[in-house]
């Protein structure tokens, strides 16, 4: 169980790592710096010389090579590649090291999970960023590193969690992890539909408590991609709903959280009440900060971090509270 342990260890910094870079890559408008798939312009790796160049924009004359596009694209494949590495070596740890059935089933899915965001990672190219396959990637993301999370915290005994009791916050620990669930979900498509710049002010919105919105239009799930979504499609007021919407969500997550933090704080599981404010207020604070200051690049990836570490606190109030 130690190389079990150990390697979902890693898989679970890995994981982070290719959230960011899948954050760096949106952020920068870099989803298509690599038309094809799962190489880039024809290229193992992405044209370095003239000659090599030249043969992509041939290849692929509707999509101008940009090198500094490119590069995150082909950077975030590279490391998602090597998760699934992982994931297979994993596997064959399970199967071959332990009698562990459960062990041996959560590491199964973990690789058909992988495989399934290798096939959404193809498809968000060759669908040229479709907002809802988008958003399925990148929800895969975070699944695959709750399920690492998950496989580690089977792996080894936390002396720690096992000593705390918390059974009597089952409901409202999954009323918590759901509108969480809800609120990364009103993130991601706001990230896939350009909406993040759509209320430039704050608290308001474009001057306003209750701006000019169009909620059919914003969440509608079969958009038109036209020859690409690059940069977006909507309109003002059906961007304005997006980001409105997970703004206003935000504050429901707040009060949940609230309620779940003051149960925690008198229970044998303080410490994660803690936890839990301290990455919340983070979570606020960079929010607000995506706003004020224009979506600063390394802000804007620190926000999807500490969201998905909100996750695995979330995650880990669950585990405790439904545990047997």
């Amino acid at each position: 169980m130690n190389q079990i342990k150990n390697l979902s260890l890693i898989g679970i910094f890995m994981a982070f790592v290719v959230i960011a870079l899948g954050a760096w890559t949106r952020l920068v408008d870099a989803g298509l710096g690599c038309p094809d798939w799962p190489g880039c312009y024809g290229f193992v790796f992405w044209p370095n010389d003239e000659a090599e160049i030249a043969l992509a924009e041939s290849r692929f004359p509707m999509f101008p090579y940009d090198i500094n596009k490119a590069i995150p694209e082909q950077v975030h494949r590279l490391f998602a590649a090597s998760l699934g590495l992982l994931a297979i070596i994993l596997v064959y740890l399970s199967f071959n090291k332990t009698n562990n059935k459960s062990m041996q089933r959560w590491s199964a899915f973990l690789l058909l999970l992988i495989c399934c965001q290798g096939l959404f990672g193809y498809l968000t190219v060759s669908l040229k960023l479709l907002p809802i396959i988008v958003t399925i990637h990148l929800f895969g993301g975070f699944a695959t590193l709750t399920l690492l999370y998950f496989i580690y915290l089977k792996s080894r005994n936390f002396e720690i969690l096992n000593q705390m009791n918390i059974s009597g916050l089952k409901t409202i620990a999954a009323i918590a992890m759901l509108v969480l669930i809800l609120q990364i979900f009103l993130g991601v498509w706001t990230s896939t539909n350009y909406a993040s710049l759509a209320c430039a002010d704050f608290p308001t919105c474009q001057g306003s408590y209750i701006p000019e919105m169009d909620f059919k239009s914003g969440f509608n799930l079969n958009q038109e991609v036209g020859p690409n979504y690059l940069y977006g499609l909507l309109d003002n007021p059906a961007r304005v709903a997006i980001h409105y919407s997970h703004r206003i969500s935000a504050l429901f997550v707040t009060l949940i959280f609230l309620i779940l933090m003051s149960r925690l704080w008198f229970s044998d599981a303080a410490p994660l009440a803690s936890t839990l404010g301290i990455l919340l207020l983070t979570q606020i604070t960079l929010g607000i900060i995506n706003v004020v200051y224009v979506l600063p690049l390394y802000v804007a990836i620190a926000h999807n971090l500490v969201a998905a570490c909100l996750l695995l606190a979330m995650f880990t109030v669950n585990y405790l509270a439904w545990k047997k």
